[in-house]
């Protein structure tokens, strides 16, 4: 859908774009070239982008945390947007889990710095 969506972006009326499992099965430089795709295509339209890739994140301009919680035999998301050092550190947390270090920090760090 990326693709038809990035191939007909002049013809397209849609102006939000929601885009879930983008990520799936790819990763690293394929996960990059999809995080492009989306910042182009966001120069037009809106898009929303559930992933579980820091690439792809990094290359947001806004950063949302989706956190999922049981609560009286419910499920509730809750969301919370992230900046600054707290975006660093969810950027750090994807890439490395539940082991962040200060140097999945710093890979954070320049991840944002280069795709600035």
């Amino acid at each position: 859908m990326l693709g038809l969506k990035a191939a007909l972006e002049a013809q397209d009326p849609v102006d939000l774009l929601l885009f879930d499992e983008v990520d799936s099965g790819i990763g690293g430089a394929v996960a990059h070239a999809v995080g492009e795709r989306l910042r182009r295509l966001s120069r037009h339209r809106q898009i929303i982008c559930v992933t579980h890739l820091p690439m792809i994140a990094a290359l947001a301009s806004h950063h949302v945390r989706v956190t999922k919680r049981p609560a009286g035999g419910r499920t509730v998301a809750e969301l919370d947007v992230v900046e600054g050092r707290e975006r660093i550190d969810e950027l750090a947390r994807m890439l490395a889990g539940d082991q962040v270090t200060e140097t999945t920090r710093r890979q954070a760090r320049e991840m944002l710095a280069s795709e600035a």
